[in-house]
Order: structure tokens, then sequence, then C-alpha cells
């Protein structure tokens, strides 16, 4: 099989269930961000975390491809067979969210994202994963998105944050605190 199929040169593209829009579409830009986020992930993981850290983003990226898929279907849709997300992938992140915040110092100022070089790379996917959210937040505003996809995408930024933290921590690297002079 054949990677081109040529059915995108005049700037359309297909939606997961089926159907046409244009590239520019606000949909597209949405799960596009979030295959972006998904690539940025697999950077991080090349840095050879930790066991646990690499199974938690693996974990993540799984999730993100059913986020897509989401984000790629119509809620009309007659398309039962897509994996939307759920609050259970929500819940699993506030539950690790809160394992490695009980490692953490309490947070009294804002930080400088970087680090490591795994952190700073983790920080990169927080950044995606707001925009993935904005752009999330837009096209509801225009359609109607799955019920969990900008919960999830909140969650996600969060999970990130305090991942990149907790990474730091592990490696032993001081977080750098914002200097407001």
């Amino acid at each position: 099989m054949k990677i081109y199929t040529k059915t995108g040169d005049s700037g359309e593209t297909s939606l997961f269930s089926g159907g046409r829009v244009p590239k520019k579409h606000l949909r597209v830009e949405a799960y596009g961000t979030v295959d972006e986020l998904n690539s940025v992930i697999g950077a991080a993981r090349a840095h050879q975390p930790r066991l646990q850290t690499d199974a938690w983003l693996e974990r993540i990226q799984n999730q993100l491809f059913h986020l897509g898929a989401d984000l790629s279907t119509p809620l009309d849709a007659k398309a039962d067979w897509v994996v939307r997300v759920d609050p259970s992938s929500i819940a699993w992140m506030e539950e690790t969210i809160d394992k490695m915040t009980a490692d953490l110092p309490e947070l009294k100022n804002f930080i400088l994202p970087g680090g490591s070089l795994l952190a700073a790379q983790i920080h990169v996917a927080r950044t995606i994963c707001r925009r993935a959210e904005r752009l999330a937040v837009a096209l509801r505003d225009e359609e109607a998105i799955g019920a969990n996809v900008i919960p999830y995408l909140n969650r996600l930024s969060d999970f990130l944050f305090t991942l990149a933290r907790w990474e730091n921590l592990k490696a032993g690297i001081p977080e750098e605190k914002w200097s407001v002079r």
C-alpha cells in the first residue's frame, strides 16, 4: 500500500468517520495539534526517561490517539466504533499527579521551564497541549465535541507540568524561580 493517496492535493482532508473538510478547518487544526503533541511526547521518550515516566508517557500517547479520533469525528457522525475520551483517563491523570505532587516541594513561585533535557521537552509538550486546548475550546464554540475533550487536555497540561517538575526532582536539578527583576 502506498503512503500517498493524492486525495489531499486539493487542500481537503478526510475525517475519521468520513466526509471531507478543508485542511484549514478548526477541527483539523485541533486534532493536528494533538498529533504534534503526541510527536513531542515521543521525542521526550527518546531521552530515555526512567521506566515509570516512560510507562506514563506511553499511556498518554495511546490516549492521545483516542483524543485525535474523538476530535476528528463529529458527534453526529455514524461512527459508534470511534473510541471517545472517557472520564477514567482524566481520573488516572489526577491520581498520578497526586502521587508525583506528594514528592515535590510546595510551589510558592512561578518557575522557569527547563532543567534536564527530558523535563524541558515535557515543558514544550505542555505548551503544545495548552494550544490544543485553546483550539478545542474554539471548535466547541462552533460545533459540538466530545464532553471529555477539554477536561482531558486541561488535566494533561497539569500532568505534564507536574511530570517536568518531578523529573527535575528525581534528576537532582533544582527549580529555577521566576525573577520579577
